[in-house]
């Protein structure tokens, strides 16, 4: 029986290194705001996550999602920004909001997870 590799686990699992990975490109951004010419990167994995998200759908009335399963993330530079003076077009304001709200779908994922996991722990303990 392998009980950490369902789906749910999986797509958590692959949440978790998006959300992480987003921290890190927000963090470089937040690093490099004084940087001249440096321009500031975003991660896209939310459509990714999108994809891969299965589910049988019984009904029309019913959202579709993606049968396609991807893993990858990437990471790309901002160009719907404006820039500054020295050629650089970190907005200070926006990456710490999107820092925010990055770290609150971060702490809902590890909710998520450890949800499941005191759910394993109460079946292994005999539903105590």
């Amino acid at each position: 029986m392998d009980l950490f590799s369902s789906s749910v686990m999986k797509n958590l699992e692959m949440a978790l290194d998006g959300s992480a990975l987003k921290q890190k490109t927000i963090s470089n951004n937040l690093a490099n705001v004084d940087t001249p010419g440096y321009k500031a990167k975003e991660t896209v994995f939310n459509q990714e996550l999108k994809k891969s998200l299965q589910a049988h759908r019984t009904d029309q009335r019913h959202f579709s999602f993606g049968t396609e399963s991807s893993s990858s993330f990437h990471v790309k530079e901002k160009t719907n920004t404006v820039m500054n003076h020295n050629g650089n077009n970190v907005d200070v304001d926006k990456e710490m909001a999107e820092l925010a709200k990055n770290q609150l779908y971060y702490q809902t994922l590890v909710q998520r997870i450890n949800g499941k996991f005191n759910s394993i722990k109460m079946v292994v303990k005999g539903g105590r």
